[in-house]
């Protein structure tokens, strides 16, 4: 079980790596085009957004690594799920079809699992 949730924390920390990234490095009028709610956020909340999600990347693979705190695992996914959870109302409130939910519907599941076996069986 240990070695499926490190290879599920690795992908989940390089889709929120790499999502955050780009909202950070991206403007909004860059974004709009791929992702339909960056229309109703402020420059700061698109950028408020990149930055939990890519600490959240950091702290599902850096901690656990380090030896450093490794409690900050499941914390990080924790708030990666909460994360998943404002996305999909946000889709749901804006009307997008499920489709576009999905993506957040799975991360946050993922990010959950991760979560649960950190605080519990498979502790560090």
């Amino acid at each position: 079980m240990n070695v499926i949730l490190w290879i599920i924390a690795g992908v989940l920390a390089v889709a929120f790596g790499g999502a955050g990234a780009m909202k950070l490095a991206k403007s909004r009028a860059e974004l709009e085009p791929d992702m339909a709610w960056v229309a109703s956020a402020t420059d700061s909340q698109v950028k408020g957004v990149g930055l939990v999600e890519l600490l959240g990347a950091i702290g599902l693979i850096l901690p656990a690594v380090t030896g450093i705190a490794p409690i900050l695992v499941p914390l990080a996914a924790t708030g990666l799920v909460l994360v998943m959870i404002g996305a999909v109302i946000t889709h749901v409130r804006l009307g997008d079809p499920i489709a576009q939910a999905v993506p957040a519907i799975v991360l946050g599941a993922l990010s959950l699992v991760v979560a649960i076996g950190r605080f519990g069986p498979e502790a560090f």
